[in-house]
């Protein structure tokens, strides 16, 4: 490979990390520093005190919860005997493109940072599975089916809440690689639409078109199905193609939510998915069937 080949093919990669979100970047630096400081034997004090920091400073960068300031990553890179300077250069370069903030950072004011988490994996993930029992799923939602939405809250700057709705859906067209999404939707959802006629309408048309796309996939959970086992409601899935980066169940809740990503309880989740598409919820190619009986319904 040419000097010139190389420059291109490290340009393409820093691109395509860059692309990532800052979000997964400081998450899977986080897990490049963990697995280093753990294959030189030490310990996360130890680290610390080579930062003039505490061992919880080390916790919050492994995590990827913090942002890396370059002398703190260059101390732990000496400290964990990385040497290459190649190596230590794709490690400050990935470390300036985490601490870039993502396109949603415009809209903190209008966000928790639980959510803020949320949208910035979601960005970078590969594949969704999604289970809704409240709303259609935000990234189905047309702008006025959410601006009734946001409209519920007096408090809400609906319109920017809007904004960021639409904004986030851009990944459902992603150039190369769109994520593949696979909803099971309560068909109480469907049937529980905007008192607006227009919106309710073009909201089913709109899920109608996206479940033709081939990286999208609806089912429907029939009220007729009874009681199934995901009573604890909704809840999402988001694979990385990142190896250090594990699937991430999401949960929310009034005023928080739960981010899981143990072995076990992705097990639990996968299989609870794989039970309701299965077992409870109506075949992909029953969709559109449902949706055009719900839009007869409206005419």
């Amino acid at each position: 490979m040419t000097a010139r080949a190389d420059r291109d093919s490290s340009a393409a990669t820093a691109q395509a990390s860059a692309d990532r979100g800052p979000t997964v970047l400081r998450i899977a630096l986080g897990g490049q520093l963990r697995k280093l400081r753990e294959e030189r034997e030490v310990s996360r004090q130890t680290a610390g005190e080579a930062l003039r920091a505490s061992e919880t400073k080390i916790t919050r960068l492994e995590l990827g919860q913090t942002g890396f300031k370059e002398r703190d990553l260059s101390d732990l890179l000496t400290l964990y005997g990385v040497n290459d300077a190649d190596e230590r250069d794709r490690l400050l370069t990935l470390a300036r493109q985490a601490n870039r903030p993502g396109w949603w950072h415009r809209y903190s004011d209008l966000l928790p940072s639980w959510f803020e988490t949320y949208v910035g994996l979601e960005q970078a993930a590969l594949g969704i599975r999604i289970y809704e029992t409240h709303y259609i799923p935000g990234l189905f939602q047309t702008a006025d089916y959410a601006r009734y939405i946001f409209g519920l809250d007096s408090r809400a700057d609906a319109q920017r809440l809007v904004d960021m709705r639409m904004r986030r859906q851009r990944i459902l067209t992603r150039t190369p690689t769109p994520p593949t999404v696979w909803a099971v939707i309560d068909e109480h959802v469907l049937r529980r639409q905007p008192p607006d006629r227009q919106v309710a309408r073009d909201q089913l048309r709109h899920l109608l078109d996206l479940a033709q796309r081939p990286n999208i996939t609806v089912q429907v959970l029939p009220e007729a199905a009874g009681p199934t086992p995901a009573e604890g409601g909704s809840f999402s899935m988001l694979r990385f193609p990142e190896e250090e980066l594990p699937d991430v169940v999401y949960l929310e809740q009034l005023t928080g939510a739960l981010y899981l990503d143990k072995n076990a309880d992705l097990q639990r989740y996968r299989k609870l998915m794989d039970t309701l598409c299965a077992g409870f919820a109506l075949s992909p190619e029953q969709t559109p069937i449902i949706l055009h009986d719900l839009l007869d319904g409206l005419t």
